[in-house]
């Protein structure tokens, strides 16, 4: 994908006033350490996949002021002559940790962690939530529709009811990751490598005499298994009928039909039969038409024969809740010396209280199993001893405890930037699709519910708590 689009004025004002504060102030090589994570996970689902880190390394490398947009600001009359001459050579320079992409991530644990100059750490806040705030919201959806097609194909189907063009190439980006097997979107394949897929639409029936003269031309055009739209008429009396026509006279076994409205179910079951009885068994049933990860459950669960979904407006926009509601919180700062100060957002709402200091994130697996049992959060500087049990606190209620034993521990947060350099080996789309697979296949079934699932532990090292509480205690 090319990069050639600089996204640096993609910012909240509040950041440019904030820098020119620090500025003036001379807080602006202040070291500062901030953290996305989220609260709350889509849809009351167990978990959420992280998504959007490319994004993120590509606005990093590409971060830079251009004369005309200091010339913007100066516009304002609110910025020192100093800072916007600043800005001219304004660069990222500190560190970035972060999951990769295609990780299950559960609330409160940092997904990603910035350690930088406070105008640099402050500024690159917008962006950042927009990237993986609107990726991880529609790879999280994604998986949950892949999920309930059980192993067969979904593919993305949304560009024309996107939140915008980059709504719709980065969604179809962020569904691959997630599990789906294609997009209908041709950019989307040519910048991503997403494979592209389609049939025709309803007009290209109707262009034609008849249906069947639409059918018989689409399969001369494409012989190679193609895949005809069935209910521009009647998909039972004409539809399947002339495809099962085509097919014979043409010499087709295999293909594809797609539905596109009706009852999906007890049409997908009665264009089976016909389509069998024809003796084309290697001609699937393709169905669309305002799916979800509900509706594709009950259409299992009442017998339709489908072999593959395509899903649109509902995945692209994840309707049912369309927002992630990730944020960017301050967690320390250093001092003169380089020590570590904890920093804390104190609320009257218990959820919106912040997880303080410089951390890491270590995922404990089952050696017995392979399955996930939880997320240990330390300080960054801890040295946690993970060969003796470990006990653990439920996330949703601390007085309920579990012993854990006999685990492996596996960072969570990679380095991304060092002193403004990348030092990760971005992988390709492929391979984060295959890593989201096995990750979220070492999650129990329990987890993975799509109501009531399973509370997933994320507990805090007692270092951790002690400071989190040192922080909470009441001043005088």
């Amino acid at each position: 994908m090319k990069h050639d689009v600089n996204y640096t004025m993609l910012a909240d004002f509040y950041e440019l006033t904030m820098g020119n504060g620090y500025f003036q102030t001379g807080l602006k090589d202040r070291i500062c350490y901030f953290d996305v994570f989220f609260r709350n996970v889509p849809d009351g689902g167990g978990f959420a996949i992280a998504a959007g880190l490319e994004q993120v390394i590509a606005y990093i490398e590409t971060l830079r002021f251009d004369p005309e947009d200091v010339d913007f600001l100066r516009t304002k009359g609110l910025f020192s002559e100093e800072f916007l001459q600043f800005l001219l050579d304004f660069r990222f320079t500190g560190d970035i940790w972060a999951v990769p992409e295609g990780t299950p991530i559960f609330p409160r644990e940092p997904i990603l962690t910035v350690r930088a100059p406070a105008i640099q750490a402050q500024f690159i806040e917008t962006y950042l939530l927009l990237a993986l705030n609107h990726q991880s919201l529609i790879a999280t959806k994604s998986n949950r529709i892949v999920r309930a097609a059980e192993g067969r194909s979904v593919s993305e189907f949304g560009s024309r009811r996107a939140q915008g063009a980059d709504g719709a190439l980065l969604g179809a980006r962020a569904s691959y990751i997630a599990g789906c097997s294609g997009t209908a979107c041709a950019m989307a394949d040519q910048m991503f490598h997403t494979p592209a897929t389609g049939t025709m639409a309803h007009s290209w029936v109707q262009m034609f005499p008849d249906e069947y003269t639409a059918f018989k031309t689409y399969c001369q055009v494409y012989p190679n298994s193609p895949t005809l739209l069935v209910d521009t008429y009647s998909v039972l009396h004409s539809g399947v009928p002339n495809v099962i026509r085509v097919f014979r006279e043409l010499g087709i076994s295999k293909g594809a039909i797609r539905i596109d409205s009706g009852d999906l179910a007890y049409l997908s079951r009665k264009a089976r039969k016909l389509l069998d009885d024809a003796g084309l068994t290697g001609v699937k049933i393709i169905a669309s038409n305002s799916l979800d990860e509900y509706l594709i459950r009950d259409l299992i669960t009442q017998g339709a024969r489908i072999d593959g979904f395509g899903v649109g407006e509902r995945l692209i926009t994840s309707k049912s809740e369309p927002v992630f509601g990730g944020v960017y919180k301050l967690a320390a700062i250093e001092d003169g010396d380089g020590q570590i100060i904890p920093k804390i957002k104190i609320s009257e709402n218990p959820a919106k209280v912040t997880i303080p200091h410089f951390k890491k994130v270590y995922r404990l697996f089952e050696n017995a199993t392979g399955k996930a049992m939880a997320d240990y959060v330390c300080l960054f500087e801890e040295q946690p001893d993970f060969t003796q049990p470990l006990e653990l606190f439920d996330p949703e209620a601390t007085w309920k405890r579990k012993t854990v034993s006999d685990f492996t521990a596996v960072p969570l947060l990679v380095p991304i930037f060092q002193k403004g350099r990348l030092v990760y080996q971005k992988p390709s789309i492929d391979d984060i699709r295959a890593y989201c697979v096995r990750q979220v296949d070492t999650l129990w079934d329990e987890v993975k519910r799509f109501e009531n699932p399973h509370n997933y532990y994320v507990d805090l090292s007692q270092k951790l708590w002690d400071v989190r509480a040192q922080l909470l205690a009441p001043r005088r």
